[in-house]
């Protein structure tokens, strides 16, 4: 779990890498919560995410968006944060310009940017996005969502509303040739503080499907068509 450094929008940005043990290893990219609420690539969460895709074999990276830790730079309110996102996927992709697939795993603020990031970089077959804030921040971009996914939401979560990300499933469910997967953990609140088992079984259960489909392309499946 080696310390890197490399070059970001404005300046360097810190990160943890994994490299793939193969030359043409699949890509994950893992984007921590808020900056200005706590959130660090050190967060429980962001660290089991990162260890669920090294375990199967990804170059996986997660890394400080600017201001947070080593990274230079200061909050930008998600404009800088997906440039950030943008840099860091650029990066793995120079060590691994032959990855078969990519991922993009976020929580929360993360997951909102991660989901953007799909929506520009068409490699990204697969996301996973934890307690995406529906009712926060603009999701209207996600048309049409390009990949399928999984949206995982807590049952309790006292940050963002449940409700607001059922309307957002329901709205990407709409779409021909992905699939959107929805899952509720019961009791669990936005940091899923006493239900981590739960969330990381959701998590497991969800790459297990995608990615015993077809072990040559591992993001693809089936049922989604993509």
């Amino acid at each position: 779990m080696p310390e890197v450094i490399f070059p970001g929008p404005e300046g360097r940005l810190e990160g943890r890498f994994h490299p793939g043990p193969r030359p043409r290893a699949p890509v994950a990219l893992i984007l921590h919560s808020h900056p200005q609420a706590g959130g660090t690539m050190n967060n429980k969460i962001v660290q089991l995410l990162y260890q669920t895709f090294v375990r199967r074999g990804f170059a996986t990276l997660r890394f400080n968006f600017r201001g947070v830790g080593k990274s230079q730079g200061t909050f930008d309110n998600g404009i800088g944060e997906l440039s950030d996102a943008a840099s860091a996927l650029d990066w793995v992709q120079q060590i691994h310009p032959e990855a078969e697939t990519t991922w993009v795993a976020g929580v929360s603020f993360g997951a909102w940017i991660g989901m953007q990031l799909l929506m520009r970089r068409p490699e990204i077959r697969g996301f996973i996005s934890i307690a995406p804030p529906a009712n926060m921040y603009d999701f209207s971009f996600l048309a049409p969502c390009p990949s399928s996914g999984i949206i995982i939401q807590g049952e309790d979560d006292e940050v963002v509303t449940p409700s607001a990300v059922q309307k957002l499933v329901d709205k990407l469910r709409t779409q021909k040739h992905i699939t959107i997967t929805h899952d509720v953990i019961p009791g669990a609140n936005h940091f899923f503080a006493n239900e981590l088992d739960l969330l990381m079984k959701s998590v497991d259960d969800y790459l297990d499907m995608r990615l015993a489909t077809d072990p040559k392309r591992p993001a693809i499946t089936t049922k989604s068509g993509r």
